[in-house]
């Protein structure tokens, strides 16, 4: 289908054609996977070296992605540009590594010119190419098949449904090396320590609760007035009720003083225990703040008690703390 003007209803026709495209090639990968994906996750395995990754073009810029998809979920890996290998870059290919290479007709000329070096390397090649029986194709040791009937582009000539059909199958064996090698939440922190993404899985709620003299504490025979001043005092919009061992009874917060209020209960003579909230929602300190966000969000409270195990009371924090730690 062509857009032949620029009515919404043609734009949006086009639009959804181009991505039903692109989805039909993606899903015919997976009906043409084989045992050649297995051996592929054998060979990747099995290296002690790193996977290099290499493709022209589109396919080069598919490469690119890959390679930092795999490096970053427990995969050494990198983009070796297919032009300045044949000037000397070829040299970063190591005997302990490994080679995906890209080409969707298989027949890219500048990797193939690289097809005999690699190999007298001794080095696996794996290969993600839509025409198996091309030079790449022949002379991979596994072909991951990417063929697409057809691309997303009107003119059937921009490299789309076959590049999306490579980044599926690189995603694939990416996403499966890091299930075999066991690679977990906290060995993914490790490869992305900066930005949000890295503050959601490093950081815990111990690093940003308040604690000590910070943290907003009474018994259940302080008068609320008094409940209120330390509420007051600590600025975390509630206060933790305790026993004399420091275990948590409930928690008096913003939201049960406006209950209070709208019921004329007498601040200066009722005690916290008896209009407190009991049984309040709770986190241990070991756990990710971003835990602490969900169980906030779930509840809609504005803070949380942080207990050990033993019920008695370590911390506390609120949203405000958690937007301040860059979690939210």
């Amino acid at each position: 289908m062509t857009v032949t003007n620029s009515s919404s209803a043609a734009v949006l026709a086009l639009a959804r054609e181009v991505l039903q495209i692109e989805a039909s090639a993606i899903l015919g990968c997976a009906d043409k996977l084989d045992d050649g994906f297995a051996r592929a996750v054998d060979i990747v395995l099995a290296c002690k070296g790193r996977v290099v990754v290499s493709g022209m073009g589109k396919s080069g810029h598919i490469g690119r992605k890959i390679a930092a998809t795999l490096a970053s979920t427990g995969t050494p890996s990198f983009f070796m540009h297919p032009g300045e290998a044949a000037h000397g870059d070829l040299g970063m290919i190591a005997p302990s590594d490994v080679v995906l290479a890209l080409s969707n007709s298989g027949e890219s000329e500048e990797l193939i010119a690289l097809l005999t070096p690699i190999k007298r390397r001794g080095v696996p090649l794996i290969a993600i190419t839509g025409k198996r029986d091309s030079t790449l194709g022949r002379q991979a040791d596994v072909v991951l098949d990417s063929g697409v009937d057809k691309e997303a582009c009107t003119l059937n000539l921009a490299p789309t449904a076959s590049t999306s059909a490579q980044l599926a199958l690189g995603d694939a064996l990416a996403i499966v090396l890091l299930d075999r090698r066991g690679f977990g939440a906290d060995d993914f922190a490790m490869t992305h320590p900066g930005g949000s993404l890295g503050r959601r899985l490093l950081v815990h709620v111990r690093d940003i609760m308040h604690e000590g003299e910070a943290l907003p504490a009474v018994s259940a025979d302080t008068l609320l007035k008094d409940a209120l001043f330390e509420m007051s005092r600590k600025g975390l919009g509630m206060t933790a009720i305790v026993d004399a061992e420091r275990r948590v009874l409930g928690v008096f917060t913003d939201g049960d003083l406006r209950r209070v209020l709208n019921r004329d209960v007498d601040l200066k003579a009722t005690p916290v225990g008896e209009v407190m909230s009991a049984n309040p929602r709770r986190i241990g300190p070991e756990k990710l703040a971003a835990e602490a966000v969900q169980i906030m969000e779930a509840n809609k409270i504005g803070g949380l008690l942080v207990c050990d195990p033993d019920g008695r009371l370590v911390g506390a924090l609120n949203m405000q703390d958690l937007l301040r730690a860059g979690v939210v």
